[in-house]
């Protein structure tokens, strides 16, 4: 069975065509949820959310020739909600036994990562897709369902925004 037959079986119901397309595409969408939670308990917990929806909603699907890019719009949502419920939570600080506390040494990937972290989701997704997944432009489109030509400028413009960011006070002085 290619693909399409799958993802068609899939959407019918077929327990075993769904299970062998997320299995086909595990380590992708693992790599995706990584890039968005920067933590391995999180993103395996997205992805098994992923699927549970995916599974849940399969029948909804219009276009079963879709169904990956489908899955990779669920898995970017279960992220998304993930960051949102860890945002609510307060961390706790670690105190050395001498009361003082630790200062985090800024280095270029925390910069970049709290960059990313700050900039507008339809930027954000953008980039992560494009520099961290190395998905191309038509990809992009596809799973976030707009124009090429869109998913182009939130990229440039995404950059700009990041290169700002990266500048302020705080940042890393670098260029990406």
């Amino acid at each position: 069975m290619d693909e399409k037959e799958l993802a068609l079986a899939a959407c019918r119901g077929d327990e075993e065509a769904f299970y062998m397309l997320v299995a086909k595409h595990r380590r992708r969408l693992y790599g995706i949820a990584y890039s968005y939670l920067h933590n391995e308990i999180d993103a395996l917990e997205a992805l098994q959310e992923t699927v549970c929806r995916a599974w849940m909603k399969r029948r909804k699907l219009k276009q079963p020739e879709a169904f990956v890019p489908w899955l990779i719009r669920i898995l970017i949502h279960c992220c998304i909600d993930e960051q949102k419920r860890k945002a609510r939570t307060v961390p706790v600080e670690h105190v050395l036994e001498s009361g003082t506390m630790f200062e985090m040494i800024h280095d270029s990937k925390l910069d970049l990562e709290r960059a990313l972290s700050r900039m507008k989701p339809k930027y954000r997704h953008v980039l992560i897709l494009k520099y961290y997944q190395d998905m191309t432009v038509p990809e992009i489109a596809d799973i976030l369902d707009c124009p090429e030509g869109t998913v182009k400028t939130r990229i440039h413009q995404g950059l700009k925004l990041l290169r700002q960011k990266i500048g302020e006070p705080g940042g890393a002085l670098f260029h990406v």
